[in-house]
């Protein structure tokens, strides 16, 4: 069944990640990591991504495990709607409403993509987060990191255990983690996102994940605090 979380988790999740926008703004704006992990990857003799077509990159990363990902939420949705577990129902729901949250701020962003960028041999024109919109930003809708929203949606596994069984609770929100930055560096060797945007992708998700989870528990369990 469901259960409640203390309000001491929610106050702690919300400290770390104010602490985590302070980095992650400040990753974005310096953009010297972006740069620098882009740059690896880029062939700057012949103005491209040589990883942007990779069949191999393509298959795994952008579409096997992503795939895999949906499969893994859409058995929990239904077992647990079969079995008539309402814990395993809001742990599926929360796989696609993180990715649904960096989904939606993907359509409002001016960000392009690297492989749009003017350094990166494209048309479009760069600018640092949270600043001025300038003429000639391209295309966008490359911000945050939406490939890699499906691997951070994982974590939702952390509150489908945590009350039984804590240590695996975290076990599967670092693999969560591990899952959406790996699916992001695909995307980064590709020349689809700098590094910056995955982070703040794993950041939108565990927001939504927290806050519609404690939402829906407090509304739905009449019990006490556990």
């Amino acid at each position: 069944m469901l259960y409640r979380l203390p309000l001491r988790f929610y106050l702690n999740q919300l400290i770390a990640l104010f602490l985590l926008a302070l980095v992650f703004t400040w990753l974005a704006r310096d953009e010297g990591l972006d740069h620098l992990l882009t740059g690896y990857w880029f062939d700057a003799a012949t103005q491209s991504f040589p990883w942007q077509q990779d069949p191999l990159l393509d298959l795994l990363n952008h579409r096997l495990l992503k795939q895999l990902i949906i499969a893994a939420g859409a058995f929990c949705l239904l077992y647990g709607l079969i079995r008539r577990q309402p814990r395993l129902i809001l742990v599926a729901a929360l796989f696609g409403l993180g990715a649904l949250s960096v989904g939606i701020l993907k359509t409002a962003s001016h960000h392009s993509c690297p492989w749009d960028l003017l350094e990166y041999g494209g048309k479009a024109i760069s600018y640092p987060l949270f600043g001025a919109v300038p003429d000639g930003s391209g295309s966008g809708h490359c911000f945050p990191g939406g490939h890699a929203s499906s691997g951070f949606g994982v974590m939702a596994l952390f509150f489908l255990f945590y009350r039984e069984r804590p240590r695996l609770a975290w076990s599967c929100c670092a693999l969560g983690v591990a899952l959406g930055l790996a699916m992001g560096y695909g995307q980064v060797m590709r020349g689809a996102h700098f590094f910056s945007h995955n982070l703040w992708a794993g950041w939108w998700v565990w927001l939504t994940q927290v806050v519609v989870y404690g939402m829906v528990s407090t509304w739905l369990v009449k019990e006490p605090k556990v």
